[in-house]
């Protein structure tokens, strides 16, 4: 059987080119659309997304804007630039890369966020709105994975799907999006310490993988012919590497995302989707007021 590539980057381009034209329909109403981030502390992985980040806004017509403070910047002073944000009137949405230095509570953090600027999609409210299947701003990452099946032409629609990962970046909102009326998989969410994983692996007809341990699932772990997503980046040495041993499944897997390349080009692109999205409420609002 030979592998299938599900290639994030081709998609992502498809998802930037409409987020491009919905930039440009609001030109003219208000300033321009924008996205911010905030990095705190010198974590290497982090600058490199967030340059990412900043290159794909620009490629849209989205102004950017990178704020940054040192690791030894406290609590308080963290939380006062997300207020300064939350009332930036040049931003509609933004983030707070993670991870944050230690001393730092993300969770105090990301909670201080203004939901309707909720880039990423994780703050209480949102993760609520999804819950209850209201609009909202939706979790960047299980968004991107979704649009990356539909792209490929990958039915839900009463599929066995197993999430391997119970993280709330992750695992949690992708295995109830995927549980939602329209999506309507059949979903366990199975993680790290689950007994007789591989059991419940090959009975997948699509896998999810988001354990952070790198390359874990291997040939054993898959069912013949299906569909593996792998979130997992790890660095080995100059290389990025997954959770699953790509070399390992291919043949056996129908389809696999590749590390890099697979997800993470769509969790961008999700990030551009939120912020458009919030730009577009946020100039709503004034006249439905």
């Amino acid at each position: 059987m030979k592998t299938r590539v599900l290639s994030g980057k081709d998609v992502a381009a498809a998802v930037e080119s409409e987020v491009a034209a919905r930039v440009a329909a609001l030109d003219g109403e208000g300033p321009p659309v924008g996205l911010a981030t905030l990095r705190v502390g010198d974590d290497p992985s982090s600058e490199v997304y967030v340059r990412s980040k900043h290159r794909a806004a620009e490629r849209v017509g989205i102004a950017s804007f990178d704020l940054y403070l040192d690791a030894g910047t406290t609590q308080a002073e963290v939380e006062a630039v997300v207020e300064r944000l939350n009332a930036d009137p040049r931003v509609d949405a933004f983030i707070v890369q993670l991870p944050l230095p230690d001393g730092i509570d993300a969770e105090r953090v990301l909670e201080r966020i203004d939901p309707d600027k909720d880039a990423d999609g994780l703050h209480p409210v949102n993760l609520g709105r999804l819950v209850l299947e209201r609009p909202g701003l939706t979790p960047a990452t299980p968004s991107g994975i979704l649009r990356l099946l539909d792209h490929y032409g990958i039915d839900t629609v009463g599929a066995p799907v197993l999430v391997a990962g119970r993280s709330f970046l992750v695992g949690r909102p992708l295995a109830l999006m995927l549980g939602l009326r329209g999506r309507d998989a059949t979903v366990t969410l199975a993680h790290s310490r689950s007994r007789h994983l591989a059991d419940l692996t090959r009975l997948a007809d699509i896998l999810v993988v988001a354990v952070g341990r790198p390359q874990m699932f291997r040939s054993e772990h898959i069912k013949p012919g299906a569909v593996v997503v792998d979130v997992g980046t790890t660095r080995s040495g100059s290389a990025l590497v997954g959770d699953v041993d790509f070399d390992d499944v291919q043949g056996v897997a129908g389809a696999i995302t590749p590390v890099p390349g697979g997800v993470g080009p769509m969790t961008v692109a999700s990030l551009l989707v939120n912020t458009v999205s919030a730009a577009e409420a946020r100039r709503r609002r004034p006249a439905d007021g």
